[in-house]
């Protein structure tokens, strides 16, 4: 964080009920104006909790920086709505926070950080927890901390470790950005760190020494040609990626050098395990064949005689073994749109002109997956803008995704 950065500072939300409450969009331009960089979400939490603790309809639970509240009606099916409150840090360049309103293209838009990712969905989260005091359906609202970064600092996935009884429910929705479209379960994600050592030497001797750099250009060229595919998983059709995203080399520049480090990222289709995906990983950068490669649909195969899950394969390059470490690995999310709340809330986007599409970044619909509750992404903003500069989320697709919500539980 930059020595000018906003730093994280008390936080008043505008009214959530009664004859003064605030509509969606100005609640987004308050919580766009609250800085809470991921670590930094205490305030708004605070704020959030205190918001949400005035409504006497709402049993309100906390666990560090994640605010769950909930109705208790005794509605024979319960549905979490799920929003996370940090952001990436605020732009260098534009310094995105505090937010405003703008006209883009003859619409009013929210511009700041976090206004797509995601607070223009809390928002929308903290205006029906309000307007709902009756919702057909009990309600588990929940705001949660540290989403962009390390997996286990991740506020939701702490509470399903720790507070598993709070989120018990039939359906999960995570306000995140789809452009008010229904985005169906998420592609999983792998991300893998490998080491080939070669031999140092003068660069004016360079046949004295093994070039990692060079070594490892073979098992970079495996990844760019990697056997990507395209599946179709519950009439969706997830895309993977396999790339690296990261690479160091040399200690000088008239020596050779004698190790190269980068980073593979797999992102995986929801027909593959954790296990199975890494283990297509490892026989890709192995040279081994993948049975079914390049085809769309069908289960991982293992090749008879070759490792498979939990046996890897031996790559090899430079000087001998290359060092493989597994420094990311998040299962994927199947869709989870074959049930008959998932039916309701696809009809209540379709009648607003929405779509349903897949989801090809990971997202914590992986969380409610892995825990058995079957969840959709279902957010204002254009996931394209995420993290950027000129992030901005239109007006309308936050009065859209609450209209929609509001439908589906009332």
């Amino acid at each position: 964080m930059s020595a000018s950065a906003p730093q994280p500072t008390a936080v008043r939300l505008p009214p959530l009920g009664g004859p003064d409450a605030a509509a969606p969009e100005r609640i987004a331009l308050e919580l766009v104006n609250a800085f809470s960089v991921s670590g930094c979400e205490g305030p708004l939490a605070d704020a959030v909790q205190e918001a949400l603790e005035a409504l006497p309809h709402l049993e309100v639970l906390r666990h560090g920086n994640t605010v769950v509240a909930r109705t208790t009606l005794g509605r024979a099916e319960r549905v979490v709505i799920a929003g996370h409150l940090d952001t990436v840090p605020v732009s260098e360049r534009t310094e995105n926070v505090p937010g405003r309103l703008e006209r883009r293209e003859g619409q009013e838009v929210i511009w700041g950080r976090g206004s797509v990712d995601m607070k223009g969905g809390v928002a929308v989260l903290l205006h029906l927890a309000a307007a709902l005091s009756s919702p057909s359906r009990d309600v588990t609202w929940v705001f949660y901390d540290n989403e962009e970064v390390t997996s286990e600092l991740n506020g939701l996935g702490r509470v399903l470790r720790e507070r598993p009884q709070w989120l018990e429910a039939d359906f999960a929705v995570l306000a995140e950005p789809t452009g008010a479209q229904i985005e169906g379960g998420c592609n999983g994600t792998l991300r893998l760190i490998l080491t080939v050592h070669g031999l140092a030497a003068h660069s004016g001797r360079s046949w004295r020494g093994v070039n990692a750099v060079h070594a490892a250009a073979p098992l970079i060229e495996r990844v760019a040609s990697a056997p990507v595919r395209e599946v179709e998983v519950e009439g969706l059709v997830y895309r993977e990626g396999f790339s690296v995203v990261d690479i160091a080399a040399g200690i000088a520049m008239n020596t050779i050098p004698d190790r190269c480090r980068f980073s593979v990222n797999y992102r995986f289709a929801p027909d593959l395990s954790a296990e199975e995906a890494l283990d297509r990983a490892l026989r890709i950068l192995a040279g081994l064949p993948v049975e079914g490669s390049g085809e769309s649909g069908g289960p991982h195969a293992v090749a008879d005689g070759a490792p498979g899950p939990g046996r890897q394969p031996a790559i090899t390059a430079g000087t001998g073994e290359v060092e493989v470490v597994v420094d990311d690995l998040s299962p994927a999310a199947r869709p989870g749109l074959d049930t008959p709340m998932a039916a309701e809330l696809i009809e209540a986007v379709r009648a607003r002109g929405g779509q349903v599409r897949p989801k090809y970044g990971w997202t914590d619909v992986a969380r409610f997956s892995a825990a058995g509750i079957p969840a959709i992404n279902l957010g204002p903003g254009d996931p394209m803008l995420c993290h950027t500069d000129d992030e901005h989320c239109p007006v309308a697709q936050i009065q859209d995704v609450a209209a929609i919500l509001r439908a589906w539980l009332s």
